[in-house]
């Protein structure tokens, strides 16, 4: 809280240190050594008849330790040419001071520090649950030398070093998996729920938990320029943005001060009663008022944060609120971008499952997605693969090899032809390639004994969350894609979207932003952020998916989604609604609390104790009602570790919450 901030800077910048967050303010201790001395000053009365002098200098000395702190604070400010609310304080106190009110001095003043302790308190703890991000990143790595292994300094750490990572480990840089296998937890990363199954050629990420297995990381960023150090930065580069409302706030509060004063002195000339001024004075710091938004945006952020939600600019948080239409890309937001079988087809008395088995012998040792796709299936089914002999490819075509003796051609239909299999495979088929559909035939000892088609796969949460969204308010949800019309068709059918503009190049998908912008939408722009960049910087606020290990992701987009899980996007226009709701519910509050204690002290019927506690009460209802928002997301499902034995198949396949189904 800058504008009333009773703290040096010096003090303020320690409260909002990690570091420094669990060491005592040293307000707090003053305030503390300033109550014993006026709390004697009280004993002492009751003790001894009207305390004497004794009871006089405890309750004076008592009232100079807790006036210390803000008549400095107050120096300062005027010797930077800066009038603000810490003039009032000063004003109020001093003014008690100076009159012989020794006890009740001390005592308004430690109301003061107290509550400039709560609020300093409250926002470095608010800071300390998004910095505590790069507390993820462990100190000291493993690096693999010639002669073994040997501790380093993490921020020693260059690319291409090779790193071993221990089941419990935080990872220490991000980079590629060389050797091993291991489940980890990313949920500080992406906000994914279960563990995450990993292997070599995976990319894993700084921060993130090793939770079972020894693995050998080649390192390809350190330090800062890790996916976790990109995180801080942007969640602190949002922190320091503002809200109209508080740029508003900020530009008028440099004559509030002066108001007040007025409003003292007409109390004082019409009443001649110093408790008024005091109590008007202390009543009139508007620090219910100053928090209202800051502390709504911190909690927001957090909230944010935890589900993997990057904001860059706490605007993007209000104008998400005004969000009415939302405009996906289809390939790797809607869909997966990776192959998945979807129809097995066999022909005559061959078992689907010995079909399967067939293809995915033949495909084994095939880097083509279809080949990927069929071992897949056949990992996830349980179905045996034997080892292929004679194994050949032909690019674009398909493979022969030999499984258990027998010749097995996989491939396009052409290519079994060419192969002098019998046409009248054809037949069969009874599904559309140009749906988006990829058909494979197999043959086995010259005859074709099936197909299957494959298809990019539709995230299963895709229908789910577009219809969530509607219920959010949202009025026109569309998809764009550069594929072929009968595919998107199908797609969008599939997912309930009605609007849908196909084979489209970068330009149209700006186009059908500008359009659809054109025609008073206020346009969220979903895309996966890499070929995608032009149409989400044309769109009212553009959301990268999948941004966890991309910089052109991060980058390209006002929100970054770390992960994929489409969930997130109606937990966000909550979210954002609800912080709006918030911060108007604390400006309604402030403002009418300081009328109405503005009033009440000029009417004398509040005593300057009474202010100054009521001065405290009103900023934590602002701080609790603002705390309400980091819960937002916790249907998500945030992330709970797992015995290492929990750590197997079965979670690598439910990448996210189990409701995801």
């Amino acid at each position: 809280m800058e504008p009333s901030s009773l703290l040096s800077r010096k003090h303020t910048a320690k409260a909002r240190s990690i570091e420094d967050t669990d060491k005592l303010p040293a307000p707090l201790t003053q305030a503390v050594m300033g109550m014993v001395f006026i709390l004697n000053a009280f004993i002492l009365d009751l003790l001894v008849e009207k305390g004497g002098m004794i009871s006089g200098i405890s309750a004076m000395i008592g009232a100079v330790i807790l006036i210390y702190p803000i008549a400095w604070a107050s120096v300062k400010n005027l010797k930077r040419g800066v009038l603000s609310i810490n003039e009032l304080v000063s004003i109020a106190v001093l003014a008690a001071f100076a009159s012989g009110q020794y006890q009740i001095a001390g005592i308004v003043a430690f109301f003061m520090l107290i509550g400039e302790v709560i609020e300093s308190r409250t926002a470095a703890g608010a800071r300390a649950s998004i910095e505590s991000l790069i507390k993820l990143t462990p100190t000291w790595a493993r690096k693999i030398i010639d002669a073994g292994e040997e501790e380093v300094q993490a921020s020693e750490l260059k690319p291409d070093d090779l790193i071993r990572v221990r089941p419990g480990d935080n990872v220490p840089a991000d980079g590629v998996i060389e050797k091993g296998q291991g489940s980890f937890n990313q949920a500080n990363i992406t906000g994914e729920s279960l563990p995450v199954d990993k292997k070599p050629g995976d990319e894993v990420f700084a921060g993130t938990q090793n939770l079972t297995g020894v693995l050998e990381v080649r390192v390809s960023r350190a330090g800062e320029d890790t996916t976790l150090g990109r995180v801080r930065d942007l969640i602190l580069s949002a922190e320091k943005t503002k809200l109209p409302i508080m740029r508003i706030i900020d530009q008028y509060i440099g004559f509030y001060t002066p108001l007040v004063l007025v409003i003292g002195a007409l109390v004082w000339a019409f009443t001649k009663d110093l408790n008024r001024v005091i109590a008007v004075f202390i009543i009139a710091c508007p620090s219910a008022f100053i928090l209202t938004t800051p502390t709504a945006m911190v909690a927001a952020l957090s909230a944010a944060a935890r589900l993997g939600i990057l904001i860059k600019n706490v605007s993007d948080i209000e104008l998400a609120a005004k969000i009415n239409s939302f405009i996906f890309d289809k390939t790797g937001t809607i869909t997966t971008g990776v192959l998945e079988v979807s129809r097995l087809a066999p022909i005559g008395e061959t078992a689907p499952a010995e079909l399967l088995r067939i293809a995915a012998t033949a495909e084994k040792y095939s880097n083509h997605p279809t080949a990927k796709a069929l071992v897949r299936l056949a990992a996830e089914a349980d179905v045996p693969l034997s080892e292929p002999e004679d194994f050949s490819e032909t690019a674009g075509k398909g493979v022969i090899a030999l499984v258990e003796g027998e010749r097995v051609i996989v491939g396009r239909g052409q290519w079994l032809k060419e192969n002098d299999v019998p046409p009248e495979f054809e037949k069969h088929v009874d599904i559309n390639e140009t749906e988006g559909f990829s058909l494979i035939f197999i043959s086995r000892r010259g005859e074709c004994i099936g197909w299957i088609g494959l298809r990019d796969a539709i995230r299963s949460e895709a229908r789910g969350s577009l219809a969530d969204l509607a219920e959010t308010g949202v009025r026109r949800i569309a998809m764009f894609t550069g594929d072929r019309n009968p595919v998107a068709q199908r797609v969008a059918g599939e997912i309930g979207c009605e609007e849908v503009a196909a084979e489209c190049l970068p330009h149209n998908k700006v186009d059908f932003v500008r359009e659809m912008k054109e025609r008073g939408y206020r346009v969220a722009v979903v895309g996966d952020g890499v070929n995608d960049a032009p149409a989400l910087a044309a769109g009212d606020i553009g959301i990268a998916m999948g941004a966890a290990g991309s910089d052109v992701a991060i980058h390209s987009a006002t929100i970054a989604l770390m992960n994929n899980d489409l969930r997130r996007l109606p937990v966000l226009m909550r979210l954002s609604r609800s912080t709006r709701g918030v911060i108007n519910q604390n400006f309604l509050f402030g403002i009418l609390f300081i009328i109405c204690g503005l009033s009440f002290a000029a009417l004398g019927l509040l005593s300057p104790i009474l202010a100054a506690v009521l001065y405290n009460i009103g900023s934590l209802v602002v701080i609790f009602n603002s705390a309400r928002l980091v819960r937002h997301g916790e249907e998500l499902e945030p992330f709970e570790k797992t015995d290492a034995s929990e750590g197997g198949d079965d979670a690598s396949e439910t990448r996210f919450s189990p409701t995801a189904a």
